[in-house]
């Protein structure tokens, strides 16, 4: 897909197309109305360079008897500008609204995400906008602050250091005082991470050890980004492991104490 730039004049007018050029409508129970990319796309997206103007169209389709005004914005962050926020789209019509994205001069190079709302009769659909603005890429993934909680669960924080979305992995492993006592090889999250963004997860630990010192690394990677470790060392004691070392200490307090008495009467 390309990125098309919006001419000096201005966004231009909404196109409202009649009923020749909309599907049939459904039969009833009445159809309700869509938006969507023009062409059918399941998404927006746009490319070009920090300080350029782009421009992209959204289409209003309404299969119903009756017009239907729609209130359109942009949401994550990402300017939008629309030839008119509020569009009446008259019964079986299809309204193509353009629309402009304004890359600041100061837009870092990557992929960047954000989302174009519109809303109607008690109802909103959001269209995803992908943006990539041109120039040097960094792929660039931390994983911070790695702790154990009193449950066992582990509890991390994720940091996209560069410009581009990163789907990241994890692997974790777990030292105690007599080996291993986790080992989980590399596998992908169900998260992306947009430019800068944070993420802290708590991921269970459904059997940790009842009483050991241990010590967690875990190590994220993402596609293109150097892989990044961190690790947490934790003192593990449950009350069962608590209790089998008392009750431990108890009887080798008692063998000793059984023992001295018949020391000295060997000595005598």
């Amino acid at each position: 897909m390309r990125a098309v730039r919006a001419v000096r004049g201005g966004l231009g007018a909404v196109v409202l197309l009649g009923a020749a050029a909309v599907a049939p409508a459904q039969a009833a129970p009445g159809p309700s109305w869509t938006a969507a990319p023009a062409a059918g796309r399941p998404y927006v997206y746009l490319e070009g360079a920090a300080g350029s103007v782009l421009q992209d169209t959204l289409s209003v389709t309404n299969p119903t008897t009756e017009p239907l005004t729609v209130r359109l914005t942009g949401q994550g962050g990402t300017p939008v500008a629309f030839a008119a926020r509020t569009v009446t789209v008259p019964a079986r019509t299809r309204a193509d609204v353009p629309f402009a994205v304004t890359v600041t001069a100061d837009t870092p190079p990557g992929d960047h995400r954000g989302a174009v709302r519109a809303e109607a009769a008690g109802r909103a659909t959001v269209v995803p906008l992908h943006l990539r603005v041109s120039g040097p890429q960094l792929s660039a993934l931390t994983v911070e602050d790695v702790r154990v909680e009193r449950s066992g669960a582990l509890r991390y924080t994720l940091v996209n250091r560069g410009n581009t979305v990163l789907a990241p992995r994890l692997a974790v492993r777990a030292e105690g005082l007599f080996g291993a006592v986790l080992d989980r090889p590399e596998r992908a999250l169900p998260v992306t991470l947009r430019p800068g963004e944070r993420l802290t997860r708590t991921d269970p630990w459904p059997d940790p050890p009842a009483l050991d010192s241990v010590t967690v690394r875990l190590t994220a990677a993402a596609p293109g980004a150097a892989p990044a470790t961190a690790r947490a060392d934790v003192f593990l004691a449950s009350r069962a492991g608590v209790g089998v070392l008392a009750a431990a200490l108890l009887a080798a307090a008692g063998t000793t104490a059984y023992a001295i008495p018949a020391i000295r009467r060997r000595r005598r």
